[in-house]
């Protein structure tokens, strides 16, 4: 199974502390993932602080710009991969611009981007940013998808959307890799028809394997009604991770962690279907044995790359050791 770690691009007062990661950080953090094994580093988008996190820290949040950061960061690193988990469309409008910016990014970090959309788990933020625009936020960015494909297979490309239009734009150069792989993000069954449509991998979190086994069928029955290849497909699950030195270490660790209170706060939008779930059961805390028995049984579920993996911590030092413990003690058992 593929395993990827978290990069905190967006993450303070959500899923950590505030402050928490400098851009030097982020250096360190993407160097260490790369020597370490760490298939990808996948950063999340955010561009206005959220009303809990308001509410929590008196001090605001530096949200890092995923694709900015990506580029300083492949200048840093030889061979890691960069992941957007996930880039959201929604909160950008022109999609000319975003397709030059992902282009560019891939040509820049030597083919080496993977770019997840997402319709942001929050709506106030696309409420800040667009207050006049009224749209649904999952066609909105299917639409995205369309659009940019169009940019990135034609020399000439136009489009007259319901959400965007542009005319006779030659956007070049084209993305270094072809296709770019593109991975779209949702629990619902409309993420994974939108990526069994649009994609090469589907982007869940935070979801119980036994549900997971279900909707991974699920997706592999649409990929293969489509008539694509389901090996070259990628079931990517997003899941939270604390490896402590025994079962009840690593679940108290976890419940006092900023990532715990995030997970709570995600019980109205993403994660609605696991209110009353016990979070440590769904993700990858405990022991080291816990966390390698859950990891593979999200294997057996048909999961193939465990994405993003977001590591609980209160400083960048205690990140990069569970990143260190997970590389060491569970990658090589799954």
């Amino acid at each position: 199974m593929i395993v990827s770690a978290g990069l905190p691009t967006c993450m303070e007062g959500m899923m950590y502390p505030v402050p928490f990661a400098s851009p030097q950080d982020l250096v360190r953090i993407a160097q260490k993932a790369e020597a370490w094994g760490y298939h990808s580093v996948w950063g999340n988008d955010h561009m206005t602080t959220q009303r809990y996190v308001r509410e929590e820290f008196e001090q605001s949040p530096n949200f890092w710009e995923p694709l900015i950061t990506y580029a300083h960061l492949a200048a840093h690193t030889q061979h890691l991969r960069f992941g957007t988990g996930m880039l959201v469309t929604p909160m950008r409008r022109d999609i000319v611009v975003v397709a030059k910016q992902v282009a560019t990014l891939d040509h820049l970090s030597g083919g080496r981007f993977i770019l997840g959309f997402g319709v942001g788990a929050y709506r106030e933020e696309f409420e800040a940013l667009h207050p006049t625009w009224t749209v649904h936020r999952g066609d909105l960015m299917e639409e995205s998808i369309r659009a940019l494909q169009q940019l990135f297979s034609q020399r000439n490309a136009s489009w007259d959307g319901e959400y965007y239009q542009f005319e006779d734009v030659e956007m070049y150069p084209k993305p270094l890799q072809d296709p770019l792989p593109i991975y779209v993000g949702g629990n619902n069954p409309n993420a994974y028809r939108r990526a069994a449509a649009y994609g090469n991998g589907w982007l869940p979190a935070g979801m119980p394997v036994e549900h997971a086994s279900e909707r991974v069928a699920a997706f592999k029955a649409l990929v293969e009604e489509k008539g694509r290849d389901w090996n070259e497909m990628d079931v990517a699950m997003q899941l939270v991770a604390y490896v402590g030195k025994s079962h009840e270490e690593g679940v108290s660790r976890f419940r006092r962690s900023q990532m715990y209170q995030h997970l709570v706060s995600l019980s109205g939008s993403t994660l609605k279907e696991q209110v009353g779930t016990r979070y440590e059961q769904t993700n990858l805390v405990g022991s080291i044995e816990d966390v390698i028995e859950k990891a593979n049984r999200f294997r057996e579920a048909g999961v193939k790359h465990l994405c993003g993996t977001y590591f609980c911590a209160d400083d960048v030092q205690e990140l990069l050791d569970q990143m260190q413990i997970f590389a060491e003690e569970v990658m090589p058992h799954v």
